[in-house]
Protein backbone atom coordinates (compact mmCIF):
# COMPACT_ATOMS: atom_id res chain seq x y z
CA UNK A 1 0.00 0.00 0.00
CA UNK A 2 1.33 3.41 -0.97
CA UNK A 3 2.51 5.54 1.99
CA UNK A 4 -0.50 8.02 1.27
CA UNK A 5 -3.15 5.74 1.64
CA UNK A 6 -1.70 3.92 4.77
CA UNK A 7 -1.52 7.27 7.12
CA UNK A 8 -4.87 8.33 5.31
CA UNK A 9 -6.16 5.13 7.13
CA UNK A 10 -4.41 5.24 10.40
CA UNK A 11 -5.43 9.16 10.53
CA UNK A 12 -9.27 8.46 9.99
CA UNK A 13 -9.39 5.62 11.84
CA UNK A 14 -7.47 7.51 14.72
CA UNK A 15 -9.91 10.38 14.44
CA UNK A 16 -12.94 8.11 14.28
CA UNK A 17 -11.82 6.09 17.41
CA UNK A 18 -11.52 9.45 19.79
CA UNK A 19 -14.07 10.57 17.80
CA UNK A 20 -16.71 8.28 19.48
CA UNK A 21 -14.39 7.97 22.50
CA UNK A 22 -14.77 11.30 23.29
CA UNK A 23 -19.08 12.01 22.25
CA UNK A 24 -19.36 9.11 24.65
CA UNK A 25 -17.39 10.56 28.03
CA UNK A 26 -18.89 14.43 26.85
CA UNK A 27 -22.19 13.17 26.93
CA UNK A 28 -22.42 11.01 30.16
CA UNK A 29 -24.59 11.60 32.89
CA UNK A 30 -24.25 10.02 36.46
CA UNK A 31 -27.05 11.63 38.00
CA UNK A 32 -30.97 10.64 37.65
CA UNK A 33 -33.11 13.56 36.25
CA UNK A 34 -36.14 14.95 37.40
CA UNK A 35 -39.49 13.32 35.77
CA UNK A 36 -40.03 16.65 34.01
CA UNK A 37 -36.75 16.83 32.47
CA UNK A 38 -37.19 16.45 29.31
CA UNK A 39 -35.33 16.17 26.03
CA UNK A 40 -38.16 17.72 23.99
CA UNK A 41 -38.80 14.57 22.36
CA UNK A 42 -42.85 13.58 22.08
CA UNK A 43 -44.68 11.29 19.42
CA UNK A 44 -47.86 9.75 20.59
CA UNK A 45 -48.15 10.82 24.21
CA UNK A 46 -44.40 9.23 24.89
CA UNK A 47 -42.03 12.26 26.13
CA UNK A 48 -38.84 11.41 25.88
CA UNK A 49 -36.68 11.69 29.76
CA UNK A 50 -32.97 13.00 29.95
CA UNK A 51 -31.82 10.56 32.07
CA UNK A 52 -27.98 8.46 31.63
CA UNK A 53 -27.66 5.30 30.08
CA UNK A 54 -27.88 2.10 32.16
CA UNK A 55 -24.19 1.64 33.38
CA UNK A 56 -24.16 -1.61 31.72
CA UNK A 57 -25.02 -0.33 28.24
CA UNK A 58 -22.09 2.65 29.09
CA UNK A 59 -19.94 -0.24 29.75
CA UNK A 60 -20.80 -2.35 27.05
CA UNK A 61 -19.56 0.83 24.60
CA UNK A 62 -16.25 0.98 26.52
CA UNK A 63 -15.56 -2.12 26.10
CA UNK A 64 -16.28 -2.40 22.10
CA UNK A 65 -13.56 0.48 22.18
CA UNK A 66 -11.04 -1.24 23.70
CA UNK A 67 -11.23 -3.96 22.00
CA UNK A 68 -11.37 -2.17 18.98
CA UNK A 69 -8.06 -0.52 19.97
CA UNK A 70 -6.67 -3.86 20.86
CA UNK A 71 -7.86 -6.01 18.03
CA UNK A 72 -5.51 -2.75 15.80
CA UNK A 73 -2.77 -3.24 18.15
CA UNK A 74 -2.78 -7.27 17.65
CA UNK A 75 -3.55 -7.72 14.10
CA UNK A 76 -3.23 -5.48 10.68
CA UNK A 77 -5.44 -2.88 10.39
CA UNK A 78 -3.96 0.47 10.62
CA UNK A 79 -2.10 1.31 7.12
CA UNK A 80 0.87 -1.06 6.30
CA UNK A 81 1.60 -2.21 9.91
CA UNK A 82 1.83 -5.45 10.37
CA UNK A 83 0.02 -6.03 13.40
CA UNK A 84 2.02 -7.09 16.86
CA UNK A 85 1.95 -10.53 15.77
CA UNK A 86 2.48 -10.67 12.33
CA UNK A 87 -0.13 -12.42 11.27
CA UNK A 88 -2.33 -12.26 7.54
CA UNK A 89 -4.08 -13.87 5.54
CA UNK A 90 -1.78 -15.32 2.96
CA UNK A 91 -0.04 -16.55 5.72
CA UNK A 92 -3.35 -18.17 7.49
CA UNK A 93 -4.42 -19.66 4.23
CA UNK A 94 -0.90 -20.77 3.69
CA UNK A 95 -1.03 -22.66 6.96
CA UNK A 96 -4.15 -24.44 6.34
CA UNK A 97 -3.33 -25.31 3.35
CA UNK A 98 0.00 -26.90 4.46
CA UNK A 99 -1.82 -28.92 7.22
CA UNK A 100 -4.26 -29.79 4.81
CA UNK A 101 -1.61 -31.84 2.46
CA UNK A 102 0.16 -32.83 5.74
CA UNK A 103 -3.47 -34.60 6.67
CA UNK A 104 -4.21 -35.85 2.90
CA UNK A 105 -0.57 -36.91 2.14
CA UNK A 106 -0.64 -40.56 2.82
CA UNK A 107 -3.61 -41.00 1.54
CA UNK A 108 -2.86 -39.76 -1.75
CA UNK A 109 0.68 -41.16 -1.91
CA UNK A 110 -1.28 -44.39 -1.77
CA UNK A 111 -3.32 -43.80 -4.35
CA UNK A 112 -0.11 -42.46 -6.51
CA UNK A 113 1.35 -46.40 -5.70
CA UNK A 114 -1.32 -47.93 -7.91
CA UNK A 115 -2.26 -47.72 -11.57
CA UNK A 116 -4.56 -45.54 -12.96
CA UNK A 117 -6.80 -48.26 -14.33
CA UNK A 118 -7.19 -49.62 -10.50
CA UNK A 119 -8.20 -46.56 -9.10
CA UNK A 120 -10.67 -44.84 -11.99
CA UNK A 121 -13.59 -46.96 -10.34
CA UNK A 122 -12.83 -46.02 -6.35
CA UNK A 123 -15.80 -43.83 -5.18
CA UNK A 124 -13.44 -41.77 -3.02
CA UNK A 125 -10.81 -41.62 -6.23
CA UNK A 126 -13.60 -40.25 -7.91
CA UNK A 127 -14.88 -37.41 -5.50
CA UNK A 128 -11.49 -36.07 -4.52
CA UNK A 129 -10.93 -36.22 -8.72
CA UNK A 130 -14.20 -34.53 -9.30
CA UNK A 131 -13.53 -32.01 -6.80
CA UNK A 132 -9.89 -31.12 -8.15
CA UNK A 133 -11.38 -31.30 -11.53
CA UNK A 134 -14.07 -28.51 -11.27
CA UNK A 135 -11.03 -25.84 -8.95
CA UNK A 136 -8.64 -26.51 -12.08
CA UNK A 137 -10.15 -27.57 -15.22
CA UNK A 138 -14.18 -27.05 -15.01
CA UNK A 139 -13.34 -23.24 -16.71
CA UNK A 140 -12.42 -24.98 -19.94
CA UNK A 141 -14.15 -28.10 -19.83
CA UNK A 142 -17.31 -27.36 -18.10
CA UNK A 143 -18.55 -29.00 -14.81
CA UNK A 144 -19.91 -31.72 -16.67
CA UNK A 145 -16.28 -32.43 -18.42
CA UNK A 146 -18.25 -32.46 -21.75
CA UNK A 147 -16.34 -29.20 -23.38
CA UNK A 148 -17.77 -26.27 -25.33
CA UNK A 149 -16.59 -24.55 -28.55
CA UNK A 150 -12.52 -24.74 -29.02
CA UNK A 151 -12.12 -27.31 -25.71
CA UNK A 152 -12.40 -31.03 -26.31
CA UNK A 153 -15.09 -33.56 -24.63
CA UNK A 154 -13.69 -35.88 -21.31
CA UNK A 155 -16.06 -37.94 -21.75
CA UNK A 156 -16.52 -40.01 -24.56
CA UNK A 157 -14.00 -42.03 -26.78
CA UNK A 158 -12.75 -39.69 -29.17
CA UNK A 159 -9.11 -38.21 -27.75
CA UNK A 160 -6.92 -36.00 -29.75
CA UNK A 161 -3.46 -37.43 -27.88
CA UNK A 162 -4.78 -40.46 -27.04
CA UNK A 163 -6.63 -41.29 -24.07
CA UNK A 164 -4.73 -44.03 -21.85
CA UNK A 165 -4.15 -43.67 -18.81
CA UNK A 166 -0.42 -42.27 -19.12
CA UNK A 167 -1.27 -40.43 -22.02
CA UNK A 168 -3.96 -38.48 -20.10
CA UNK A 169 -1.43 -38.16 -17.21
CA UNK A 170 1.49 -36.64 -19.71
CA UNK A 171 -1.52 -33.97 -21.24
CA UNK A 172 -2.28 -33.17 -17.54
CA UNK A 173 1.62 -32.75 -16.75
CA UNK A 174 3.04 -31.14 -19.62
CA UNK A 175 0.32 -29.33 -21.11
CA UNK A 176 -0.58 -29.24 -25.15
CA UNK A 177 0.05 -26.68 -27.81
CA UNK A 178 -2.29 -27.55 -30.85
CA UNK A 179 -0.53 -26.49 -34.05
CA UNK A 180 -3.42 -26.13 -37.10
CA UNK A 181 -1.58 -24.10 -39.82
CA UNK A 182 -3.38 -21.33 -41.67
CA UNK A 183 -3.89 -22.89 -45.27
CA UNK A 184 -5.85 -19.94 -47.13
CA UNK A 185 -2.98 -18.11 -48.60
CA UNK A 186 -1.53 -21.33 -49.81
CA UNK A 187 -4.01 -23.25 -51.75
CA UNK A 188 -6.06 -20.06 -52.13
CA UNK A 189 -10.17 -19.76 -51.71
CA UNK A 190 -10.77 -22.39 -54.29
CA UNK A 191 -8.51 -25.23 -52.19
CA UNK A 192 -10.14 -24.08 -48.86
CA UNK A 193 -14.16 -24.38 -51.15
CA UNK A 194 -12.42 -27.61 -52.59
CA UNK A 195 -10.83 -29.64 -49.37
CA UNK A 196 -13.99 -28.22 -47.65
CA UNK A 197 -16.23 -30.06 -49.68
CA UNK A 198 -13.84 -33.24 -49.34
CA UNK A 199 -13.82 -33.43 -45.55
CA UNK A 200 -17.82 -33.07 -45.44
CA UNK A 201 -17.65 -35.92 -48.44
CA UNK A 202 -15.51 -38.62 -45.70
CA UNK A 203 -17.82 -37.89 -43.49
CA UNK A 204 -20.75 -39.42 -45.33
CA UNK A 205 -22.75 -35.83 -45.65
CA UNK A 206 -23.63 -34.41 -49.08
CA UNK A 207 -20.86 -32.48 -50.78
CA UNK A 208 -20.36 -31.02 -54.05
CA UNK A 209 -18.77 -34.22 -56.06
CA UNK A 210 -16.11 -32.23 -58.44
CA UNK A 211 -15.37 -30.19 -55.86
CA UNK A 212 -14.36 -32.90 -53.09
CA UNK A 213 -12.75 -34.63 -56.27
CA UNK A 214 -10.31 -31.77 -56.54
CA UNK A 215 -10.33 -31.15 -52.56
CA UNK A 216 -9.01 -34.92 -52.01
CA UNK A 217 -6.23 -34.12 -54.62
CA UNK A 218 -5.07 -30.86 -52.20
CA UNK A 219 -5.55 -32.65 -49.21
CA UNK A 220 -2.98 -35.60 -50.22
CA UNK A 221 -0.45 -32.80 -50.90
CA UNK A 222 -0.90 -30.62 -47.95
CA UNK A 223 -3.17 -32.43 -45.16
CA UNK A 224 -2.43 -36.13 -45.03
CA UNK A 225 0.84 -35.50 -43.14
CA UNK A 226 -0.90 -34.68 -39.76
CA UNK A 227 -4.54 -36.42 -40.47
CA UNK A 228 -3.00 -39.40 -42.33
CA UNK A 229 -4.59 -40.70 -46.02
CA UNK A 230 -8.03 -41.45 -45.07
CA UNK A 231 -8.55 -38.45 -42.55
CA UNK A 232 -7.83 -40.89 -39.39
CA UNK A 233 -5.89 -38.14 -37.41
CA UNK A 234 -2.71 -39.11 -35.71
CA UNK A 235 -2.85 -38.65 -31.68
CA UNK A 236 1.01 -38.69 -32.23
CA UNK A 237 0.76 -35.01 -33.72
CA UNK A 238 -3.06 -33.74 -32.04
CA UNK A 239 -4.04 -34.40 -35.15
CA UNK A 240 -7.83 -35.25 -35.33
CA UNK A 241 -10.05 -38.03 -37.01
CA UNK A 242 -11.89 -36.05 -39.48
CA UNK A 243 -13.90 -38.47 -40.61
CA UNK A 244 -16.29 -39.55 -37.13
CA UNK A 245 -18.15 -36.62 -37.21
CA UNK A 246 -16.80 -35.04 -33.81
CA UNK A 247 -15.46 -31.46 -34.22
CA UNK A 248 -13.46 -29.01 -31.58
CA UNK A 249 -14.59 -26.22 -33.65
CA UNK A 250 -17.15 -26.75 -35.22
CA UNK A 251 -18.71 -29.20 -37.95
CA UNK A 252 -20.47 -26.49 -40.39
CA UNK A 253 -19.37 -26.31 -43.78
CA UNK A 254 -18.64 -22.51 -42.80
CA UNK A 255 -16.79 -23.28 -39.69
CA UNK A 256 -14.39 -26.03 -41.43
CA UNK A 257 -13.66 -23.58 -44.03
CA UNK A 258 -12.52 -21.22 -41.33
CA UNK A 259 -10.30 -24.01 -39.68
CA UNK A 260 -8.95 -24.75 -43.05
CA UNK A 261 -8.09 -21.24 -43.83
CA UNK A 262 -6.92 -19.17 -40.73
CA UNK A 263 -5.70 -22.52 -38.59
CA UNK A 264 -6.15 -23.24 -35.28
CA UNK A 265 -4.16 -22.83 -31.96
CA UNK A 266 -5.61 -24.46 -29.27
CA UNK A 267 -3.30 -24.51 -25.92
CA UNK A 268 -4.04 -27.15 -22.90
CA UNK A 269 -1.92 -25.94 -20.06
CA UNK A 270 0.82 -27.71 -18.31
CA UNK A 271 -0.11 -28.50 -14.37
CA UNK A 272 3.06 -30.05 -13.34
CA UNK A 273 4.34 -26.60 -11.53
CA UNK A 274 0.82 -26.27 -9.97
CA UNK A 275 0.01 -29.30 -8.80
CA UNK A 276 1.75 -32.02 -6.89
CA UNK A 277 1.89 -35.68 -8.79
CA UNK A 278 -0.23 -37.51 -6.56
CA UNK A 279 -2.90 -34.73 -7.75
CA UNK A 280 -2.63 -35.35 -11.14
CA UNK A 281 -3.22 -38.77 -10.94
CA UNK A 282 -5.78 -38.54 -9.18
CA UNK A 283 -7.28 -36.07 -11.95
CA UNK A 284 -6.43 -38.35 -14.47
CA UNK A 285 -7.71 -41.32 -12.91
CA UNK A 286 -11.22 -39.71 -12.58
CA UNK A 287 -10.98 -38.08 -16.29
CA UNK A 288 -9.99 -41.61 -17.86
CA UNK A 289 -12.90 -42.69 -15.50
CA UNK A 290 -15.13 -40.79 -17.34
CA UNK A 291 -14.43 -41.91 -20.65
CA UNK A 292 -15.28 -45.20 -19.71
CA UNK A 293 -19.16 -44.81 -17.97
Amino acid sequence: MASFWSYWIIILTTVTIVGISWILFANRKREQQPADKTTGHEYDGIEELDNPLPAWWFYMFVITIVWGVGYLIVYPGMGNFAGAIGWTQVGQYDKEVAAAEQKYRDMRDRYLALPIEEIAADPAVRKMGMRMFANNCAQCHGADAKGRYGFPNLTDEDWIYGGEPATIKATLENGRQAAMPAWGSIIGDKGVADVTQYVLSINGRDANESQATAGQTVFQTYCVACHGPEGLGNHALGAPNLTNGVWLYGGSEEQISQTIRAGRNGVMPAFKDTLSEDKIHIIAAYVYGLSKQ
